[in-house]
């Protein structure tokens, strides 16, 4: 059974850091302020992750299949969930995640930058359409 409770927070929790990095970060000091950097990535990384735990949880409760990877998680939104665009949006998303948490290769300064900027909206928009499709 969907936890809707769960969603909910998680959701949250997702415009939150969103908040925050619009509010706290200096994206022009992301390639030159190590604080700044870790704050930003750090920051993305955990609202990335809530994110991947919404998408686990409904793929999880609706049955819609098993993911092979974490980037599956959102196809198996695709179509009853989440737009093609949204989908492959989130499935970027979580290629930056696996940068940062795994270390396999290091983070483009430019590309948190661009994220702060202007993809903080793409998370916003995951969080609007779960929450428009929970039930009441």
């Amino acid at each position: 059974m969907t936890d809707v409770d769960l969603l909910e927070k998680k959701l949250a929790f997702i415009a939150t850091c969103a908040r925050e990095l619009r509010q706290l970060s200096q994206p022009e000091s992301i390639a030159h302020d190590v604080r700044e950097e870790r704050f930003v990535a750090h920051t993305l990384q955990i609202a990335i992750q809530a994110a991947l735990d919404i998408a686990s949880h409904i793929v999880s409760d609706g049955r819609l299949g098993e993911p092979r990877t974490n980037q599956e998680l959102f196809d198996l939104l695709r179509h009853h969930w989440l737009s093609s665009t949204l989908t492959e949006t989130m499935r970027q998303m979580v290629g930056f995640r696996n940068i940062v948490v795994y270390g396999s290769q290091s983070v483009d300064p430019e590309i948190m930058r661009d994220i702060v900027e202007h993809r903080l909206d793409d998370l916003l928009a995951f969080t609007c359409v779960i929450k428009a499709r929970l039930p009441a």
